[in-house]
């Protein structure tokens, strides 16, 4: 009787983890270069096995493996500005922080352009250098973009709707990849080297978010009833054991 309630207690649990998992891609809908996330499932432990001194117990009922991120190709989202860019094929945009060096990746290429005052190597009477503001293209988030040959790349007013040299890198496989926000991924070992991308760089269009509604309110609804099983199940086990335990010789 344990393993009923074990079964829908564990049952329960995975599923709010799922749902949790589809809200986020509901809520990145609309988030340009957002990749859907999917849940893979697995069965437990469904034998006893000898342990040192006793048997160890088996598991009952299923837990959420993994989740990965799918990598596919989302919608192409026009909305008329010269520094919006686009990846056909495989491939990241580079993101470089220059405040702490960390080099991201990023499929939304919703760029603008940042502002960064730089010295222009002559100094005021009082000796102080002399600054100016220079715009790099960037993500609006103090992050710029960088170029096919790895540096940043300057945009002014003249040339902010010609095509800018804007890198695509790439790895040899996506999975793993650590997401640090909803867009930005930083590789890992089994990623492999980075190297220039496939993809075919795009200007004047971004993409959009490969999250679908209709896929997502389907898994929500299974995972709504799938939890909803769980709990008669945790409930009807108690209602036994309630029985069992009021019966008298």
């Amino acid at each position: 009787m344990n393993q009923s309630f074990y079964i829908g207690a564990v049952g329960a649990s995975m599923q709010m983890r799922r749902m949790n998992i589809i809200g986020d891609n509901t809520a990145n809908l609309n988030t340009f270069g957002f990749k859907a996330n999917r849940t893979d499932f697995t069965a437990l432990m469904y034998q006893d096995h000898r342990g040192i001194e006793d048997e160890l117990p088996m598991g009952v009922g299923t837990r959420i493996l993994m989740t990965a991120r799918n990598h596919a190709q989302g919608p192409v989202e026009d909305f008329q500005r010269s520094t919006d860019y686009m990846i056909d094929g495989d491939g990241f945009f580079a993101l470089v922080d220059l405040a702490t060096g960390e080099v991201s990746y990023t499929r939304n290429g919703a760029f603008v352009m940042n502002g960064r005052e730089e010295p222009t190597g002559e100094v005021d009477e009082n000796g102080q250098p002399i600054t100016e503001q220079v715009y790099y293209l960037g993500d609006n988030q103090g992050r710029f973009v960088l170029s096919d040959v790895g540096g940043l790349i300057q945009v002014d007013k003249d040339s902010v709707k010609e095509k800018l040299p804007v890198g695509v890198f790439d790895f040899i496989n996506y999975d793993g990849m650590t997401g640090i926000d909803s867009t930005r991924f930083l590789p890992v070992d089994k990623n492999g080297n980075l190297m220039y991308g496939t993809g075919r760089l795009i200007q004047g269009v971004v993409e959009g978010s490969n999250a679908d509604l209709a896929e997502e309110y389907t898994k929500l609804i299974e995972s709504q009833r799938a939890y909803g099983l769980a709990l008669k199940m945790v409930q009807t086990s108690d209602e036994i054991e309630t029985t069992i335990n009021g019966l008298r010789n």
